[in-house]
């Protein structure tokens, strides 16, 4: 059972994706909350899979309560998919940095709401790397500062090479024939990358690869 949090402070729009959720068989609304330092206190009674982050809220908004999630070692098994009413609000490339796994526009179709907290419960991105870049693009400089290499400092030359392939939005078969490898080798280096880095998914893989200067807005 995929154990679900809703984080909005609009009554309606959480009741409707409880609604939603709880009618799937294997997908249960276990947690509510109107704002962010409620939602953390209920998340460390309650543990859940997935939490659907609204980002404006009053009592800690959601990129405020998605960067304690994932600072919070008791909530490390706690994806964050924030939920938009725009698709580049300026406030979703900043919850990407800071732990969350994707989002979705308060206007999808409830069937894609639906296979978005499977795949993320998963342990799946939400955002395919290509989407996830083309976001970090277009705020890239209000993201980063001066890039810091020293995160990349526990890889091998072959891991870096991989994280910047992943960075530019390639997929495991992608990589393979790029460095012509087995897809399962590829695999394997981002499994390990992703250990050593401390990534959550993909989607911070990408993060990681601009901030470090491994990639730069615009690269191909």
């Amino acid at each position: 059972m995929i154990r679900v949090g809703l984080a909005d402070d609009q009554h309606l729009v959480r009741a409707g994706f409880r609604a939603l959720l709880d009618a799937e068989p294997d997908v249960e609304v276990v947690v509510e909350a109107s704002g962010g330092a409620d939602l953390l206190d209920r998340l460390r009674a309650t543990p859940v899979d997935v939490v659907l982050m609204d980002i404006r809220m009053p009592d800690g908004d959601g990129l405020w309560a998605t960067e304690q999630i994932a600072a919070d070692p008791r909530l490390a098994g706690v994806r964050v998919v924030v939920v938009t009413t725009f698709e580049l609000d300026e406030y979703v490339a900043r919850a990407v940095r800071a732990g969350a796994s994707g989002f979705l526009v308060k206007d999808t179709e409830p069937e894609d709401l639906i296979r978005a907290v499977r795949v993320v419960a998963g342990g799946d991105a939400l955002l395919s790397p290509g989407v996830t870049r083309r976001l970090l693009d277009r705020m890239a400089t209000g993201l980063r500062e001066a890039p810091d290499t020293r995160a990349l400092d526990v890889l091998t030359e072959r891991e870096r090479e991989v994280l910047r392939l992943v960075a530019l939005g390639l997929t495991n078969d992608e990589i393979a024939d790029r460095l012509v490898l087995s897809p399962l080798t590829a695999k394997t280096h981002v499994s390990r990358i992703m250990t050593k880095l401390g990534a959550r998914d993909r989607v911070h893989l990408v993060v990681v690869g601009y901030e470090s200067g491994l990639v730069a807005p615009g690269w191909q």
